[in-house]
């Protein structure tokens, strides 16, 4: 179980953080140098480097999103002259990308990063590159909500790149780009120039999410746990019914995958945030209620938090999934801290990071809407894993090393991961998704200890 520090401040952090960019700009100037785009997108490192994995190009705008955020951190001009420059040069083709469910990976880390700073007044006011920005994120929402299975009047999903019949816990962050794209002023158009509002297919997607891949041990969920996540679930198309969970990447439907259960935990508090700041009206327009809607995801965030912080060790960096056959052989690894060297199973250091900024935002949307004892110790989890994580042995002190953070697992199933020699699990290693989440681990705390804008996707 998670050992809260509850004595941590953002401030504490600020010595961590600078290290973090230190690291950061020397390991993106060697990726940029050294990467050639002929061979694919970086995925992960093997043996310190970054290599490209054919399956989807889901990574390609944390590489540009990287530069973005590292000059938002640092204000080192040349990261964001890179980042716009391969925005603008090679992220035409996923905007209009039907196959995937990772716009709101792809587009919201460059196009949605480089409007953002717009906003913030941190770029020079450019009529003509706002609109551009703008632009490809009405068309990515669109594109993205157009990839559809509806399942009765009220209710559908985005499904995922394995077909029509597949809904991702994944996904739910795909839905920053349904977000702004609604906050932009753009609709989906259907057949006979029907508009679908993107607002309304955004909440019908989390609320599918929430009552299929999450489970809150009562009622249907009775014989489960609480805050459980199974990364996909099965639908039958011919009567559109839910016929049971699946899982990719974790170990089986019945375990909890625990970067599957970061995305569940960061996607759903980052909506919350985002549907807080929407007038009435708008949900009423679309046949919903505000307080009920933000009770629902709240409740969703809050089991899926209290899960995380029983089922993960006292450093809060998870093993890559919560039922993985070798924690056997661990004896009482939820009371210590995880060991990312162990011979039975490897952690997930991406889980880690992307979970402590759910636990940030969940905490100060709490502390906002006056729980705040509540909100306080989730806040107090967050930070306490940002420690933990910005250090060693997970922060990457090796300048030779392409990756900030180490230990981060790809595909245990699909045996992707590398495996060092005398080791019997991956362990080492960098995911792109990691580096680019603990980069914006890093400007949250920042900002929020330098009382600057709040680090948020939407408008």
């Amino acid at each position: 179980m998670l050992e809260i520090n509850q004595k941590i401040s953002t401030q504490d952090l600020l010595s961590a953080i600078r290290q973090v960019a230190e690291l950061s700009e020397k390991k993106l100037s060697i990726i940029f140098k050294t990467w050639n785009p002929a061979k694919g997108t970086p995925v992960f490192t093997v043996r310190g480097q970054y290599t490209a994995r054919g399956w989807t190009e889901w990574t390609q705008g944390f590489l540009f999103g990287s530069a973005i955020l590292h000059f938002d951190l640092t204000n080192t001009k040349q990261f964001l002259e890179l980042g716009k420059k391969w925005t603008i040069s090679s992220m035409a083709s996923h905007l209009s990308h039907i196959g995937v469910h990772d716009h709101g990976f792809n587009n919201i880390s460059t196009y949605g990063n480089l409007l953002r700073l717009i906003h913030e007044k941190r770029l020079a006011q450019n009529d003509w590159e706002q609109s551009f920005y703008e632009l490809a994120l009405k068309v990515s929402g669109a594109v993205q909500a157009a990839r559809w299975t509806q399942l009765d009047s009220n209710s559908g999903y985005i499904y995922s790149f394995n077909g029509p019949h597949s809904l991702f816990a994944d996904t739910i962050r795909s839905l920053r780009v349904l977000a702004v794209s609604h906050q932009l002023g753009h609709c989906l158009m259907g057949e006979k120039d029907q508009p679908i509002n993107l607002l309304k297919r955004l909440i019908q997607h989390a609320e599918t999410t929430a009552r299929y891949n999450v489970f809150f041990g009562k009622s249907r969920d009775r014989w489960d746990v609480a805050g459980r996540v199974s990364h996909e679930s099965i639908f039958n198309l011919n009567d559109r019914s839910y016929r049971c969970p699946s899982s990719q990447q974790g170990y089986s439907p019945f375990s909890t995958w625990t970067r599957g259960q970061a995305w569940i935990l960061c996607g759903y508090t980052e909506l919350l945030e985002f549907l807080a700041i929407l007038p009435e009206k708008e949900f009423k327009k679309i046949g919903y209620k505000k307080s009920i809607v933000l009770s629902r995801f709240l409740e969703v965030a809050k089991a899926v938090a209290d899960f995380y912080i029983t089922y993960t060790p006292t450093d809060g960096i998870p093993y890559w999934d919560t039922a993985a056959p070798g924690l056997a052989s661990i004896p009482n690894y939820l009371d210590k801290p995880a060991d990312p060297f162990n011979n039975y199973e490897p952690v997930d250091s991406s889980a880690a990071i992307i979970s402590a900024q759910g636990l940030l935002r969940l905490g100060r949307h709490l502390i906002r809407i006056k729980s705040a004892k509540q909100g306080t110790l989730y806040y107090q989890a967050g930070l306490t894993i940002a420690q933990n994580i910005f250090r060693e042995p997970y922060l990457s002190l090796d300048r030779k090393h392409q990756g900030l953070i180490l230990h981060s697992i790809y595909h245990r199933p699909n045996d992707w991961d590398h495996v060092p020699p005398g080791s019997r699990i991956p362990r080492g290693e960098s995911s792109l998704w990691g580096d680019y989440h603990a980069r914006e681990l890093a400007l949250l705390i920042y900002r929020q200890a330098q009382a600057k804008p709040y680090y948020k996707f939407f408008l």
